[in-house]
């Protein structure tokens, strides 16, 4: 597995799924509590559409985290010193890694849940080195539309893993906690407040008016759902002055629409969304 060394000397590890004549490359964000390798599915789904696919294990997360808490699975999650601006930074780092190895392609950053929040972040500062962003999962990031507490409270009833809130199907929450690289705990006790409150935020004002943005929810969604989608990408389009901003909302889709019971669906209207705006190369 590739890996490379982040500003404050921690090596995190990262995937590559390629493709021959790629016709340009997406940088996945994985969530909290989670790793890249759950995201191996939708590669392999964009791959066959022409996609050449990279994402890391943030730091705290995977097999960087890991190596970071020397082997000690009960501390996954835990960013570590550098705590959330770190986590971003590695993130981006990975953009530049990409720009320099796939030169002449488009980049997409794509971001679910925590790194969707990470990706508005790198968006914020960086907007113009990127050809399209994708969120899902996301929430506008501001108290009142950004839920880090019991996010399976509403969906307790369902089950008895205590992560029903993922998707409508039995079999994410059963691999999700028989995954030896997840953690459930929730995303405020993980990172503690202070860190936590990092997170919030706005779309800055005055980004590039021609990146393209999808915005992917489900409509059962804890963390935000319509209403904070809504008034996400209505911030991006009024605040940031984007003009190509698409918002689909899946009615009964929790958490991880790419692992839903619909998941044909929502990777055919991400593609659909990719082909129409990336021009093939080669």
């Amino acid at each position: 597995m590739p890996t490379y060394t982040d500003a404050s000397g921690l090596v995190i590890t990262y995937y590559v799924w390629p493709v021959p004549a790629p016709r340009a490359v997406i940088q996945l964000a994985h969530g909290v509590g989670e790793h890249a390798q759950r995201y191996a599915a939708l590669a392999a789904d964009l791959n066959r559409a022409g996609y050449t696919v990279y994402a890391d294990d943030h730091l705290g997360h995977g097999q960087t985290g890991l190596a970071q808490h020397g082997g000690d699975h009960t501390k996954l999650g835990r960013l570590g010193a550098g705590g959330l601006r770190s986590a971003v930074a590695g993130v981006y780092q990975l953009s530049g890694i990409i720009r320099s190895e796939q030169p002449a392609l488009p980049l997409v950053l794509l971001g679910h849940s925590w790194g969707s929040f990470m990706v508005q972040m790198i968006v914020n500062e960086h907007a113009a080195e990127y050809d399209a962003i994708v969120l899902s999962g996301t929430a506008y990031r501001w108290p009142g539309y950004l839920d880090g507490g019991d996010l399976n409270r509403r969906h307790k009833a369902l089950g008895t893993t205590g992560v029903e809130w993922l998707s409508r199907d039995p079999a994410v929450a059963a691999t999700f906690v028989a995954d030896p690289l997840t953690t459930a705990t929730p995303l405020a006790k993980l990172f503690g407040i202070r860190e936590a409150a990092r997170l919030f935020g706005r779309p800055a004002r005055d980004l590039p008016g021609h990146l393209p943005l999808l915005v992917l929810v489900g409509g059962d969604d804890t963390v935000g759902g319509e209403r904070s989608a809504l008034k996400l990408v209505n911030s991006y389009v009024q605040r940031s002055g984007l003009w190509d901003v698409r918002l689909i909302v899946y009615p009964g889709a929790r958490h991880e629409v790419f692992n839903e019971i619909n998941r044909d669906e929502v990777i055919g209207d991400l593609v659909d969304w990719l082909d129409e705006r990336l021009t093939a190369v080669g």
